[in-house]
């Protein structure tokens, strides 16, 4: 695993981006060579050619990401590989469009494009395939070996055996008292007293604690002996942390976090992420300050009420603010339930709130959230007072979330669905502490990036 951004990244996946970069732009310069023959030196160094496959390689390879393409390697289809690799090739086309009334200086010649596009189909497609089911496998696959059973290394295992990108095996548990069943999918082994012996007859690069209580129960020298000789060995937190991007709150303990060196952010760090959200806002904004108005004017004629929704959210260390939204729900929605969750098919949600919500425009009036000083771009979502009390006492750690700013966005919004029930609001709230654990300006930005995938694609929004 390679951790860019304060976000762990699949080795697989770096190394299938890197190739597919130099891949791809190999395609073009040999349709270069296969159409110029000559003056193809001349075209590519002189006339600037490298330049044009710039606009083209970065479309193609941003048209995979937004179609999860670098999120699970396994192919599924191969017509379904063709069809993402036509739609990638399509948008390359188009982008090409755009820039033949523009800048034409980034325009490829035609029938280089023509015949690039055709090698990067072929040639592209075949080397997914040869990636997800050799490639993959000669780049190293880390095996390791669980120690106790519990519900997180059994999510652990899931997540390992379903995502082979992630470099990892688990070749089996230990565990004293589980001499029959398994865990998420991986064979008993033997008991903790076994440790050394399946170490070396397995050759396990790392070892996973997975007890809840540790004390007496582990074979103490054995381990000491193993970690001496150079084995790795983890709390499994640590490694659902790497592999699940959150952190575990049944199983954590509140010392791994006090003593954490890791934690975050400072004050330094919130007051950066304040500048910048300003300035960002502010931006959003101006450049917003069209549709906002014909929203604002939809909303107005679509049914009687308010243009925008104002709401009471907890904030910053516990204080209430006023949060912002287009009013996407009738008036008085809640008035004969108090307040409730909003849910799928919401009954309350009028016919344009639905398209509001659905392309996330409802959010856009917390931009001035963001200029008071009460949000920021980043951050978790506020939620309103009569939840906060009920999940406080109900949820561990539900309460720390609130020593940093809201945001309009967050790591819990590109990681998982908008959800509606106690289990959502504890995977969301892993989500969350994990962000604010490792929050920084590069993580920041690369979940605003992800956001706009997110968007694009629907996801979560209700």
């Amino acid at each position: 695993m390679i951790r860019l951004f304060q976000v762990f990244f699949p080795t697989g996946v770096f190394a299938l981006l890197i190739s597919e970069l130099l891949l791809c732009t190999g395609c073009y310069v040999l349709a270069a060579y296969l159409t110029y023959a000559p003056f193809a030196d001349a075209y590519l160094i002189d006339e600037g050619g490298w330049w044009t496959m710039v606009p083209v390689v970065l479309t193609i390879l941003l048209a995979f990401y937004y179609q999860d393409m670098y999120v699970n390697l396994r192919i599924q289809s191969r017509t379904l590989l063709l069809q993402q690799m036509s739609l990638a090739i399509g948008l390359a086309f188009l982008v090409q469009a755009v820039l033949n009334y523009g800048r034409v200086e980034w325009l490829m010649h035609r029938q280089i494009m023509l015949t690039g596009s055709i090698l990067t189909v072929f040639l592209l497609g075949g080397y997914r395939l040869i990636y997800a089911t050799h490639v993959i496998q000669m780049l190293g696959q880390q095996r390791i070996l669980l120690l106790g059973r519990s519900p997180i290394l059994e999510q652990v295992a899931r997540r390992v055996k379903e995502q082979v990108e992630l470099g990892m095996e688990v070749v089996g548990f230990l565990d004293d008292e589980a001499e029959l069943g398994n865990l998420g999918g991986v064979a008993w082994l033997g008991k903790m007293v076994d440790v050394r012996e399946v170490v070396a007859e397995r050759k396990a690069d790392r070892l996973v604690v997975g007890m809840s209580d540790r004390r007496g129960q582990l074979p103490m020298m054995e381990l000491l002996d193993l970690r001496f000789q150079g084995m790795t060995i983890e709390t499994a937190a640590t490694l659902y942390e790497t592999v699940m991007g959150r952190l575990p709150i049944r199983e954590l303990q509140p010392a791994e976090l006090v003593f954490s060196t890791a934690l975050r952010p400072s004050t330094a760090a919130m007051g950066l992420q304040q500048a910048y959200s300003w300035v960002l806002a502010l931006v959003a904004l101006i450049m917003a300050a069209p549709v906002m108005v014909l929203v604002a004017v939809a909303v107005r004629l679509s049914s009687p009420g308010p243009v925008l929704y104002r709401q009471m959210r907890v904030g910053l260390n516990g204080k209430d603010f006023t949060l912002y939204k287009f009013r996407s729900m009738g008036v008085n929605a809640e008035q004969g339930t108090g307040a409730v969750w909003a849910q799928k098919n919401d009954p309350r949600v009028t016919r344009l709130g639905k398209w509001l919500r659905k392309l996330r425009v409802d959010e856009l009036p917390q931009l001035f959230n963001v200029l008071k000083g009460e949000m920021t771009m980043v951050g978790p979502r506020p939620e309103r007072p009569e939840f906060v009390k009920m999940l406080s006492d109900k949820i561990p750690y539900y309460r720390q979330r609130h020593y940093v700013k809201p945001g309009i966005t967050g790591w819990a919004q590109i990681n998982h669905k908008y959800g509606d029930t106690m289990e959502d609001t504890e995977t969301k709230l892993e989500y969350d502490l994990y962000y604010i654990k490792r929050q920084s300006i590069f993580m920041d930005f690369y979940i605003m990036f992800q956001t706009v995938k997110v968007m694009l694609l629907s996801r979560g929004a209700q």
